[in-house]
């Protein structure tokens, strides 16, 4: 079953490298690079990670700088 992901806003400094990992950290793979004018984002969590109860999202901007959040499914 698919896994949706919805990025709204992000506060950084483009470009955007977006992971999904693991809860924990652990885990990560890159998903895409995106900018500001990607914005909104959506994206589907491939299979087989796509069955977990919860997700972090990581994504690094162009100076390095880590924003990530959590969710559960």
């Amino acid at each position: 079953m698919a896994v949706a992901v919805f990025i709204n806003d992000i506060t950084g400094t483009t470009p955007y490298q977006v992971f999904i990992c693991q809860t924990g950290n652990t885990g990560c793979f890159f998903i895409s690079e995106i900018t500001d004018g990607d914005l909104p984002y959506e994206f589907d969590i491939p299979a087989p990670y796509n069955n977990s109860d919860s997700y972090l999202l990581k994504i690094i901007d162009n100076f390095g700088c880590i924003i990530s959040g959590s969710t559960t499914v």
